[in-house]
């Protein structure tokens, strides 16, 4: 791993190791959409399952594809200090429950969308439901559940936290110049606007108010501990809470 003031990482390279982890993810997500544009009739209930929910295999793939970006960059991504990881554990925490709240509430109390679905409060049924593949391969199930959490809670934080608050945060505050010199965590509310709004851009609309409270956390975080470390565990305990609420509550449009 190098240090702030490593020259031996040429800066072309080094930007192209904090960004391509979430555009390779990002671009995965085309996968279903393309299989459409090619022909597959995914509503055809003849076809195979992987036709018909190929998002049952985008996603491993789609992890496996991003864990290899991360592990070939991995030596030119910078984590240190390592610190405020309390405050980080109960930041990933509050972020969750915020953006959980609403869902919870809408299916407990059993309410009717109206304009507060801009909210977050929807039924969130609608996504990746492992019970689908399981009708057809219980090992398979497991090991798609497995690869969800793999994705949920290493590859997510990981490849989220390196781009939002380890690049485009400096980036923004220098764009013009050697912007690897900014400090990790220094603030500008250029910054905090640019990046907050495209972090909850980057989400479904129903998320869009929990994702920049969320992302207004998560930047306040990083000018607080100035630890990119920090960061990436305090995403890395919210998906995981948020994976083990998917499981229990079966709400799976959260994932």
């Amino acid at each position: 791993m190098t240090t702030e003031q490593s020259t031996s990482v040429p800066p072309p390279t080094r930007t192209l190791a904090y960004i391509c982890p979430l555009v390779t993810f990002l671009l995965c997500l085309a996968i279903p959409d393309l299989m459409s544009v090619i022909g597959f009739d995914r509503s055809d209930g003849t076809q195979p399952w992987y036709v018909t929910a190929p998002e049952q295999w985008v996603f491993p793939l789609q992890t496996l594809l991003a864990l290899g970006v991360l592990i070939y960059f991995w030596h030119q991504y910078v984590f240190r200090p390592v610190t405020g990881l309390l405050t980080a554990t109960f930041i990933g925490t509050l972020g969750i429950v915020i953006w959980i709240a609403p869902g919870f509430l809408f299916r407990i109390f059993e309410m009717n969308e109206n304009v507060l679905k801009y909210l977050g409060f929807v039924p969130r049924t609608d996504g990746f439901n492992p019970s689908f593949i399981a009708t057809h391969d219980g090992a398979l199930c497991c090991g798609a559940v497995a690869m969800r959490f793999v994705r949920l809670v290493i590859v997510v934080p990981l490849a989220e936290e390196i781009f939002w608050r380890g690049f485009l945060m400096r980036y923004l505050i220098d764009p013009d110049g050697d912007f690897w010199k900014i400090p990790f965590g220094a603030h500008h509310w250029r910054s905090f606007v640019i990046v907050t709004a495209m972090f909850t851009l980057a989400h479904a609309s129903v998320d869009y108010a929990a994702a920049m409270v969320f992302g207004s956390l998560m930047y306040w975080l990083a000018v607080k501990t100035k630890s990119l470390a920090a960061c990436v565990l305090a995403h890395a305990v919210a998906n995981l809470i948020l994976g083990g609420y998917v499981m229990v509550s079966q709400q799976w449009g959260y994932w």
